[in-house]
């Protein structure tokens, strides 16, 4: 109850992760260093990774499959792909966060059984990275929008709004899965599955209106449908986010993240046992 009542302050986890800002710093340097460390480009793959798997997936929905975005006339294959690389970098960014989890403990442990060590940074420093792989995503949209548009909304200075929910969501998530996956490792696989599976059930690669209306509730009851949505709306449409939905999905991550923060604290004492 004690972890539950800590996490549930945000002023107290505000200064707890103050505290800890420079090793979270040089955490989150070397997660982002170490995913390129050896390679011959560097951190250009950063920029290279998200262009040629958006070439793939425009080129197959687009010519292959004929696929469109929507019913708008003089609608493109630009068009498509904006949409697509938009929903990508925002499922993107939850995926690799929760994806990676399980095996987070894991592959620290030395800080679990050698040191006294924050292990709560972790989760957090991992999320920081694949932030910085968004980022790098988000300024690739961002030149298109200026090469294919013309120019970039307005509204595109309320992507970190829109994020937010998405943001709390990843990281309630990574909490409790890099916890769980000290004690359950089959969860890694299990969590490949659920992200494959989550990337086509959460409008990524199609808009939410072109679905049949009977079957639009049901996939508005995955959370990620209204996140990605959102980022649709700031980015490409001109819009704010749909306030409706975001005031509840923002409440609905926050409570999952407090709880997974203070499962993190409660179990971390069990993790050398086990380890």
């Amino acid at each position: 109850m004690s972890e539950l009542l800590w996490a549930a302050n945000p002023l107290a986890v505000a200064r707890h992760y103050r505290r800890y800002r420079y090793l979270l710093w040089q955490l989150t340097r070397r997660e982002v260093e170490a995913r390129y460390r050896g390679s011959f480009l560097g951190l250009l793959w950063s920029l290279l990774t998200p262009l040629i798997m958006l070439a793939v997936y425009t080129f197959v929905f687009t010519v292959v499959l004929q696929v469109r975005w929507g019913t708008a006339v003089g609608e493109n294959r630009a068009d498509f792909a904006l949409a697509l690389f938009a929903g990508l970098t925002a499922f993107g960014l939850f995926s690799e966060t929760i994806g990676t989890a399980p095996e987070l403990i894991l592959a620290n442990r030395n800080y679990v059984t050698r040191v006294v060590f924050p292990l709560e940074i972790l989760p957090v420093a991992r999320f920081l990275a694949n932030l910085v792989q968004a980022a790098f995503s988000t300024a690739i949209l961002v030149l298109a929008l200026l090469v294919l548009r013309g120019g970039v909304p307005w509204t595109f200075a309320l992507l970190p709004v829109a994020l937010l929910p998405l943001a709390l969501l990843s990281l309630g998530g990574a909490f409790f899965l890099s916890s769980l996956g000290v004690f359950i490792r089959d969860i890694q696989q299990v969590i490949g599955l659920v992200t494959t599976a989550l990337l086509f059930l959460s409008a990524v690669f199609y808009p939410l209106s072109s679905l049949d209306p009977s079957l639009r509730p049901i996939f508005m009851l995955n959370p990620l449908v209204p996140m990605i949505e959102d980022v649709r709306r700031v980015t490409l449409d001109g819009l704010p986010p749909d306030w409706a939905l975001w005031g509840p999905m923002t409440l609905l991550s926050a409570v999952l993240a407090t709880a997974g923060l203070a499962w993190f604290m409660k179990s971390k004492h069990a993790f050398a046992d086990v380890l």
